[in-house]
């Protein structure tokens, strides 16, 4: 087993309310030319608020599934709720990569917060850097 450092996915953009699946393991090709991997290690995911106002960004990550349907988040998949404010950039760092095997997706989600602001206008930039088997 050889591991390859890489950014896991070009610059994933999500504009207005909308929970997106951006990567599914043994589906989606990683960037930097590795292909699809069959195991992934999420290390990092870093998020910038390109929207005009705050965006209430949530991170999921789905077992052995394809990505969550379009609009709805499982809350017992979400391990990170945070309000982005505009042209702010925040990270998600884990101690110990995240191992995400066959099918395993990671899903995003931009949603207005509970208050300054309808969430219209929000544009949420994703990048999300790892290891790959290759």
């Amino acid at each position: 087993m050889a591991l390859k450092k890489t950014q896991l996915l070009d610059i994933v953009s999500v504009t207005g309310i909308a929970t997106v699946g951006i990567l599914t393991v043994g589906v989606t090709s990683t960037a930097g030319g590795v292909g699809i991997a069959s195991t992934t290690y999420m290390k990092n995911i870093i998020m910038h608020n390109t929207g005009l106002g705050t965006a209430r960004v949530s991170l999921y990550i789905n077992p052995s599934t394809t990505p969550v349907i379009t609009g709805y988040g499982v809350t017992s998949n979400r391990f990170l709720r945070i309000d982005i404010a505009p042209n702010e950039t925040t990270f998600f760092e884990s101690t110990y990569p995240i191992v995400m095997t066959h099918h395993d997706s990671l899903t995003v989600e931009v949603q207005p917060p509970d208050a300054g602001g309808t969430g219209i206008g929000s544009a949420v930039n994703f990048i999300v850097n790892g290891d790959t088997d290759v």
